[in-house]
């Protein structure tokens, strides 16, 4: 399970309920809850997908 740091907490929590999310960016994230307070958790992920890296073909 993914870890977040809860505001409310104010501790690193599991990300229950996580749903991986695509940003505007390109860059990939995870989206849940907190376990304890049902505060939302936001955790960016290292790097963009798989589809946005892969280079341009050149012609």
């Amino acid at each position: 399970m993914p870890e977040g740091y809860c505001i409310k907490c104010k501790a690193k929590k599991e990300i229950s309920h996580a749903i991986e999310e695509v940003m505007k960016n390109g860059r990939t994230a995870i989206k849940g809850k907190c376990p304890t307070c049902g505060t939302v958790l936001f955790k960016i992920l290292d790097g963009k997908t798989a589809a946005s890296s892969t280079p341009p073909s050149v012609q």
